[in-house]
């Protein structure tokens, strides 16, 4: 069992995220947007094995959160997933140079093979 974080804003998505990996056996905390997004993975303890940014989000978006886990000493080793809506090469080259392990585009993925992938960059 692993604990793992996503920020995403859109309720029905991150509660289906939540119903697969809590029948994994595993443990998801949750942030709507990029600024409690922050908090949380500044106080969690213990931290998560992955963080899953969603990229537009309300307040910071995953590339705003990314750049900060990136500079914060605590996080900056962990895993980050970008998982969005936005296809386009542009925004991969941007979300991996800025230190995301992976950029998965929603509408490719069901959310069980999603979960799968976070779990996988767990084990790296």
């Amino acid at each position: 069992m692993a604990h793992f974080f996503i920020a995403e804003d859109d309720k029905f998505m991150y509660r289906m995220y939540e119903r697969v990996f809590t029948l994994g056996g595993h443990t998801l905390e949750v942030a709507q947007d990029g600024e409690e997004a922050l908090t949380k993975l500044a106080s969690m303890n213990p931290k998560p094995a992955v963080i899953v940014l969603d990229i537009m989000m309300p307040k910071k978006s995953g590339f705003e959160v990314l750049e900060e886990v990136k500079k914060n000493p605590e996080l900056k080793d962990i895993p980050v997933m970008l998982l969005t809506n936005l296809s386009g090469d542009e925004n991969k080259r941007k979300g991996l140079s800025l230190g995301a392990a992976d950029y998965v585009i929603k509408s490719d993925f069901d959310p069980k093979q999603v979960v799968e992938k976070v779990i996988a960059l767990a084990k790296k």
